[in-house]
This record gives C-alpha cells, structure tokens and sequence, in this order.
C-alpha cells in the first residue's frame, strides 16, 4: 500500500477509506493501535493472520508484550459509503478528532492526526534526517 489521503471523521466517528486503500485491504480488516507511533494501524485479513500466526509462535515471555495491540483490535467492514467506525478507544490513543492523513505503509495503512502527521514528516524530510537514515539502511 502507498499513497497519502486527506480526509476528516465525523461526529459519530466514522472515518472514510479511500478506495484505493479498501481495494488492497479487502472488505474486512483490522484496525488497532501501532504501538510505535501515535497512530492507528490497519491491516487486511489476510495480514492480520500474518501478524497473529508470527504472534502465536513467540515465546510467552515476549509475545505478553503484543497484549495492547489486540486487546485494541477492531474488526472492521466498511459500510456502502466507504467508512468505518473507528472505536472511541481508538481515537483518543491517536488523538483523532476531526483532520486526519491516511497512508499506506507496504503492508498496511496508517491512520495519523493530520497535525501529528505533518510534524512527523517536516522533521523526518529534512534532508539531514533523510541521508542519515539512508546511511542507516544502507543506501
């Protein structure tokens, strides 16, 4: 998944799924908290089974700490329009209340505060930041 859209939730909390993001999604996905970042992550079926099958092969001890990200998991359809509810809970731990930037992040997309959003990229842009992590990378 890759691109960025604009869009706002509503008063009842539903957000709009641009349709290029559904199409690789699927009519089901997942949504939940992505435990880096303040921002929602939201994955398609079939890499939520990803996630949970790595998940379930961790050993105890380390898969506890996994225990926020689905406890938080909303499964999701969208309705006719395009737009799912995204959960109370949700909202206030990415801080989603009215502008929000959707992107796609190869095997998911992201929900982000579009303020949040706009920080994080004018700092990670700075082309400072942008060579040392692609030294990093090994690029």
């Amino acid at each position: 998944m890759t691109g960025q859209y604009q869009h706002s939730i509503d008063a009842k909390g539903r957000l709009f799924i641009p349709a290029k993001l559904r199409e690789e999604l699927g009519e089901t996905f997942y949504v939940t908290i992505a435990g880096i970042d303040p921002c929602l992550s939201v994955y398609s079926e079939e890499s939520w089974k990803i996630f949970t099958e790595k998940f379930n092969s961790m050993p105890y001890t380390k898969a506890r700490v996994m225990r926020p990200i689905f406890s938080h998991a909303a499964k999701c359809e969208p309705d006719a329009q395009g737009r799912i509810l995204l959960p109370k809970e949700l909202r206030e731990y990415a801080k989603l209340e009215k502008d929000v930037t959707v992107i796609g992040v190869s095997n998911r997309a992201e929900i982000w505060n579009a303020d949040t959003w706009a920080a994080k990229m004018a700092e990670e842009l700075d082309p400072a930041n942008m060579a040392a992590m692609m030294e990093e990378l090994g690029f």
